[in-house]
């Protein structure tokens, strides 16, 4: 359908000027003249996103529909609106944007073609539509392109709560019966990233492939390792090794071929970023990045440890920033996984290796501690369980994911270990952040199979088995009794914890089976 008339179709009937698939410098020409941002000494583009900092979880809805009502997991994390609300606030959408300037990208999430989206992108804002031209992929062949789903994202359109019974003037609404998505009332771009991620986690099981919150890489000789974990657990860095091949920093497709990047860039919390530590995220910081909310000095010059706008400081960059990056986007099936924590209690292990059963016991878990600044109001580490790592993500059961991550664990006799890149000596406040040297030696030796034929011992309360010796770590942290002081009251934290695990994992009781408990 030809653009013009698809926008008609859509609603949006007289916009002042369209501007279709810009380039990248156009895009950032056009936010510096509208105001939007500010070019930082490296040539990013830099933004502030005002109230909304991080995803606003409360806001975020499905629209109830009779032809996907019972297969949508409803509670706190997919909450419904009904038809009569969308078509309520769509209308004053559609309304708003008369006569005013959008901004339009066609691209794809998911560089397997036989399971990707075509993903049409409508925004008010230039440098939302960099930040979407930049994270999702780009292909030069858009003749006779259809979406397959929309997204309007209008951060200036507001709710009215009163009127709309949402909770904010914000809002992100899911359609699948119109393959719509629509967000307003906040410019955090990424509200935009993970709502088309939610689309693909409903999609994608109906054809028998599994959707993964989780970085991937592969090395020389093939070996794919993917890289569970929520926000601030190390997802991005930990994957960005210079001694292997980037597919994706946070979102994965696992088909029986293999996995594949649902994204063209990365989304990268930068937080305290140094050169030294982590260079491949340094320096795709450049002309074509959108920073989110970072400190610039006089200079312009970024100051990466500054948190007075959030914690949750981020870098959108195309994947191709990084030096290592496999562009294709594919490869083949996991030889490990790794399931990323940050535990602010401190009792974890720095890494354990799981049995299949544990694995899909912390799979079901995804504990660990909810970092400062990813989501409005969270100021210190909480700990926090989200199943399969992603639950704020996941419209279906998180039962249906398990069970595909099981099978196919199963399958391909993949090893699976438990990293923990929070605290020890101590909880949050007293202890501190494992060396990250130390945990990238412990991933690479789980990775290159050092792990495989080492001595374990158990942990008397999580019944993990910790490794005894790893080259290049000290021993004494492996076990994390032996970093704590006052040991009586490392075993009273770790039984606490233990507890908190048991009490969260009730309310899958009656569905022990698919663990094969």
């Amino acid at each position: 359908m030809e653009l013009q008339s698809y926008l008609q179709k859509i609603g949006i009937i007289n916009p002042k000027n369209i501007f279709y698939n810009l380039s990248v410098g156009k895009l950032v020409e056009h936010a510096l003249l509208k105001n939007e941002g500010v070019l930082s000494e490296t040539g990013a583009i830099t933004i502030t996103t005002g109230e909304y900092t991080g995803r606003s979880p409360e806001d975020r809805f499905i629209v109830d529909t009779e032809n996907v009502h019972d297969f949508i997991y409803w509670g706190k994390v997919n909450k419904p609106i009904s038809v009569e609300v969308f078509n309520k606030i769509y209308g004053r959408l559609m309304a708003y944007l008369e006569n005013r300037d959008i901004y339009i990208f066609d691209g794809y999430a998911g560089a397997d073609e036989r399971f990707g989206l075509k993903v049409r992108f409508i925004n008010e804002m230039a440098v939302q539509n960099l930040f979407v031209h930049q994270l999702f992929i780009r292909r030069n062949d858009l003749k006779d392109f259809e979406p397959d789903f929309t997204v309007i994202a209008v951060p200036n359109f507001k709710a009215q709560p009163i009127i709309d019974g949402t909770n904010s003037e914000a809002f992100v609404i899911i359609n699948f019966e119109k393959r719509m998505i629509i967000i307003g009332g906040t410019k955090y771009c990424g509200e935009i990233k993970k709502s088309v991620f939610s689309v693909l986690n409903y999609i994608l099981p109906q054809k028998n492939v599994l959707p993964m919150h989780c970085s991937a890489n592969v090395g020389r000789d093939g070996d794919v390792a993917l890289f569970f974990g929520l926000s601030g657990t190390g997802k991005t860095t930990l994957s960005a090794d210079g001694n292997r091949f980037l597919i994706g920093d946070d979102e994965h497709g696992w088909s029986s071929e293999g996995v594949f990047n649902f994204e063209g860039g990365c989304y990268a919390k930068c937080i305290g970023l140094e050169k030294e530590k982590e260079p491949q995220i340094y320096n795709a910081i450049k002309f074509g990045t959108v920073l989110e909310n970072v400190v610039l000095d006089e200079n312009r010059i970024p100051d990466y440890k500054d948190a007075s706008l959030t914690e949750n400081t981020r870098a959108g960059y195309p994947i191709e920033y990084i030096d290592n990056a496999l562009l294709e986007g594919k490869a083949g099936h996991p030889k490990t996984i790794i399931f990323l924590t940050a535990d602010a209690f401190g009792v974890l292990p720095p890494i354990s290796k799981l049995t299949k059963e544990q694995a899909m016991y912390h799979f079901m878990s995804g504990y660990t501690s909810k970092l400062a600044g990813t989501e409005r109001g969270i100021k210190e580490p909480k700990a926090t369980f989200s199943a399969c790592f992603g639950e704020p993500f996941m419209p279906l059961s998180p039962l249906k994911y398990a069970k595909m991550l099981g099978e196919k664990i199963e399958e391909h006799n993949v090893r699976v270990f438990l990293v923990n890149t929070g605290w020890i000596g101590g909880p949050y406040g007293i202890g501190h952040r494992i060396n990250l040297k130390y945990t990238r030696r412990m991933v690479e030796a789980a990775i290159n199979g050092e792990l495989d034929n080492v001595k374990y011992e158990v942990h008397p309360i999580f019944n993990l088995n910790m490794p005894t010796f790893i080259d290049g770590v000290p021993s004494e942290i492996l076990n994390p009794i032996n970093t704590w002081n006052n040991k009586e009251e490392y075993i009273k934290s770790a039984e606490d914890l233990a507890r908190r695990f048991d009490e969260n994992f009730k309310r899958f009781d009656g569905n022990s089976e698919i663990f094969n408990f």
